[in-house]
């Protein structure tokens, strides 16, 4: 598996059908269409989908995703309509426009 690809986007069976979710939006990641839940948040989202890699190590080109989920270890940093946020900490919104948070 391409670690820069989603496995299966919308197949990982990792959300719970019995759990109360907000509405169902869409947002970008990388250009492609990403189904999520409104309030979920941006890592778990991409998680859901497929997508663990979320931004590129600066020096070394590794790929890092969520860690800490708490917003303290930056490992997750994605680009959200332009500013540099933690996926973690930032809820989904219908018609975001998010990018890999690599730096350089």
């Amino acid at each position: 598996m391409n670690e820069s690809q989603p496995a299966a986007p919308g197949r990982c069976g990792l959300r719970e059908a019995a759990v109360r979710r907000g509405a169902p939006v869409r947002f970008t990641f990388e250009n492609r269409v990403v189904e999520a839940y409104e309030g979920e948040s941006l890592a778990a989202a991409l998680l859901a989908a497929g997508w663990s890699a979320l931004r590129d190590s600066p020096n070394g080109q590794q790929a890092r995703g969520a860690f800490c989920w708490m917003g303290l270890c930056q490992e997750c940093i994605v680009v959200v309509d332009g500013i540099r946020q933690p996926a973690c900490r930032t809820a989904c919104r219908a018609g975001l426009v998010v990018r890999k948070g690599t730096i350089g």
